[in-house]
């Protein structure tokens, strides 16, 4: 089981997301803007961040550039629904990073946050 934390803004995607991956049997903690993970960075321990790139005030780029400040063995996979955010490879903020375009079926991205977990 792996410690969560979702970075979306769209509320409807956020508590798809978060059941879905629950039923996977991980813990999941979300929040609405990745202003607002941050302090939850600083309080615990996560394995993988999941965020989505493009977010009001703070986007999931940046999120994950101050994430793995506070946690350099943090993974950060990225959710986009803007195909050419998804090409850009300037947005390999840290090795541990993967990118998954929407729309996708949950069944891949569980799977590629198993795949990431496990590496």
């Amino acid at each position: 089981m792996a410690k969560i934390l979702l970075a979306e803004d769209d509320d409807s995607m956020r508590h798809f997301l978060s059941r879905s991956l629950e039923k996977a049997g991980h813990s999941v903690f979300s929040v609405g803007r990745g202003t607002e993970a941050l302090p939850v960075l600083a309080e615990g321990r996560f394995d993988l961040l999941l965020a989505d790139i493009v977010m009001p005030e703070m986007d999931g780029i940046e999120l994950a550039r101050r994430a793995v400040k506070v946690d350099p063995r943090l993974k950060v996979m990225f959710i986009t629904g803007f195909a050419a955010v998804a090409l850009n490879s300037n947005i390999s903020t840290h090795p541990k990073s993967k990118v998954l375009s929407k729309p996708f079926h949950l069944r891949e991205l569980v799977e590629e946050i198993d795949r990431m977990l496990a590496a």
